[in-house]
């Protein structure tokens, strides 16, 4: 089983904020999400991460309990929101976030698009599937890279992740036992206090 993870909380998600290759820490509710997802989720076998700093303090506090070490996989970082990073949603010109959902070869400019973070992430877990069909798995990432692998456990397209909206903190379960991936649980928060 894979367990998706999102990071717990920063400042600049309370502030809706895009946030993508910024690096701030968890603020002080991401510190106490980070903490209840690892009584939530328990023993594991593996901790892979995401190498920005939330990401990283979400995956200790999963890792901890278990003692096992986290491994960071940079093919499951954040979005590159280039200029876009760290501003509000209504700073961004309307024809272009139009055009953004509209094709998923866009890029915000100096960014990444999310035909390119679908991409990597795929890549990723084609190669991670096999290996851990028998064990659990964390993998602690981020809204963009989350949606890809809920894509590809269903086998659509990444314009899904237009329809999806992910919990800071929240749990999704993908089972790799069989052939085929299969989604089993999408943004679990019942462990968070929301």
């Amino acid at each position: 089983m894979i367990l998706v993870v999102r990071h717990g909380r920063t400042v600049s998600n309370a502030h809706g904020l895009f946030l993508g290759r910024a690096d701030p820490p968890l603020d002080e509710v991401g510190e106490a999400q980070a903490a209840a997802l690892g009584r939530a989720i328990g023993p594991v076998d593996q901790v892979i991460s995401s190498p920005l700093l939330r990401a990283r303090q979400t995956a200790a506090a999963i890792a901890e309990p278990t003692a096992v070490p986290v491994t960071l996989d940079a093919r499951f970082i954040e979005l590159d929101y280039g200029e876009w990073d760290q501003q509000p949603l209504s700073t961004v010109d309307p024809e272009a976030w139009a055009h953004w959902q509209s094709n998923l070869d866009f890029a915000p400019p100096g960014g990444e698009s999310l035909l390119a973070v679908g991409e990597r992430v795929r890549a990723a877990l084609d190669e991670i599937a096999p290996e851990v069909r028998r064990r659990t798995v964390v993998i602690v990432t981020h809204v963009s890279p989350l949606k890809a692998a809920v894509a590809w456990s269903l086998g659509v397209s990444d314009d899904v992740s237009w329809r999806l909206f992910v919990t800071p903190a929240s749990i999704t379960r993908i089972d790799v036992s069989r052939e085929r991936p299969s989604l089993v649980a999408f943004n679990e928060v019942g462990h968070l206090s929301l």
